[in-house]
C-alpha cells in the first residue's frame, strides 16, 4: 500500500509546486512595478541578486560549469544576452500595459516556436496547430485592438512583450543544443551571467533610476521569479504530459488580471476576457504541438 502510494504522494507534490510556481511568477510584473528603480534596473537586480544561488543551486546538484565544449558555452552566454534583451522589454512593457497582457504576450515564446518551426521544416501547420495560430491571432488582435482603444500607450507596452516574447523564443533556440552539456541551472547561472552585463548596459543608457532606495521588491523578485518559481516549475516539469502543464500555464493571466484589477483597477470587459482566453488557449496548444522545454524564468514566463 505504501509503494502504491508513494507515486500519488509525488504527484500530488508536484502538482503543487507547478500551481505555485507559476502563481509565483505571475505576480512578478506586480512587483516590477512596485520596484523604485527603472523597469530595466529592476531587471538587473532580479537577474544579479539572483545568480550567486544559482551558481550555489547547480554546483550542489553536481552540474559542469566549467570544462565545457566552447561552442556549448558560446551558445548559452548568446543566450543569455537575448534572454537579457528579453527581461528588459518586457519589463519596460509591464509599465505601459495592463498585467494580463504583459503575462500573455510575454509568454508569447511558444507559440513563436511552432510557427518557426512550420519555417525551417517548410511545411504548413496541422492537426491541432492549425488552432493554436488561429486563436493566437484572434485573441492578439482582440487584446491589441483594445489596448489601443485604451491608449497608445498601452499598446505600445503590448508591442515591448511581444517583442520580449520574440526574443524569449530566441533565448530557447540558442539553447536547444547546448542543453546537452548543461544541466538546467548551470545553464541559468551561465546565462544570467550574461543577462546581468546586457541588463546593466541597457538601464544605464537609459539613465534610469538605478539603486532601491526600498530593496524589499527587487529582492522578492529575484528570490520569487529566478529562484522559487524557476525552482518548483524545474521540478514539477519532469512530472507531467505537455498538456498539463500548458493548462496550469494558464494560471499565470488568472492571477495577473485578478492583480491588475485588485491593485491597479485595471478592468477587464468580456472582449478582453475573449482575447485572453483565446492566446491562452493558443499556448495550451502550442505546449502539447511542440518537444517540453525549460520554464520562463519570470513568467515566462514571472
Amino acid at each position: 500500500m505504501d509503494n502504491g502510494a508513494e507515486p500519488i504522494r509525488t504527484r500530488l507534490i508536484g502538482l503543487a509546486a507547478l500551481l505555485v510556481g507559476n502563481v509565483t511568477l505571475a505576480c512578478g510584473p506586480w512587483l516590477v512595478r512596485l520596484a523604485d528603480t527603472g523597469p530595466v534596473s529592476a531587471g538587473f537586480w532580479r537577474v544579479a541578486l539572483a545568480l550567486p544561488f544559482l551558481f550555489l543551486i547547480a554546483k550542489l546538484r553536481g552540474e559542469r560549469i566549467v570544462g565545457i565544449p566552447r561552442k556549448a558555452t558560446l551558445l548559452v552566454l548568446a543566450g543569455g544576452v537575448f534572454f537579457g534583451l528579453d527581461i528588459a522589454t518586457w519589463h519596460i512593457g509591464i509599465g505601459d500595459t495592463r498585467l494580463a497582457n504583459a503575462v500573455l504576450f510575454g509568454n508569447a515564446g511558444s507559440v513563436i516556436l511552432m510557427v518557426w518551426g512550420f519555417v525551417m521544416l517548410r511545411r504548413l501547420p496541422r492537426g491541432r496547430e492549425w488552432p493554436a495560430i488561429l486563436a493566437a491571432l484572434a485573441g492578439a488582435t482582440i487584446l491589441l485592438g483594445r489596448s489601443m482603444e485604451l491608449s497608445a500607450t498601452n499598446f505600445v507596452g503590448d508591442l515591448f512583450c511581444l517583442l520580449a516574447g520574440l526574443l524569449y523564443a530566441g533565448y530557447l533556440l540558442l539553447l536547444q543544443d547546448a542543453r546537452r552539456s548543461f544541466g538546467s541551472w548551470s545553464v541559468l547561472a551561465v546565462s544570467s551571467s550574461a543577462s546581468v552585463a546586457v541588463l546593466l548596459v541597457v538601464a544605464l543608457a537609459l539613465r534610469e533610476p538605478f539603486w532601491p532606495t526600498d530593496w524589499t521588491p527587487v529582492l522578492v523578485l529575484a528570490l520569487s521569479s529566478q529562484l522559487v518559481g524557476q525552482g518548483l516549475l524545474v521540478y514539477s516539469l519532469k512530472l507531467f504530459p505537455p498538456l498539463v502543464i500548458g493548462i496550469a500555464l494558464l494560471t499565470q493571466p488568472a492571477v495577473a488580471a485578478l492583480v491588475g484589477w485588485m491593485v491597479f483597477g485595471e478592468w477587464l470587459v468580456p472582449l478582453d476576457v475573449l482575447g485572453i482566453v483565446l492566446v491562452g488557449s493558443a499556448l495550451v496548444l502550442a505546449r502539447v504541438t511542440m518537444p517540453k522545454e525549460p520554464p520562463r524564468p519570470r513568467v515566462n514566463p514571472v
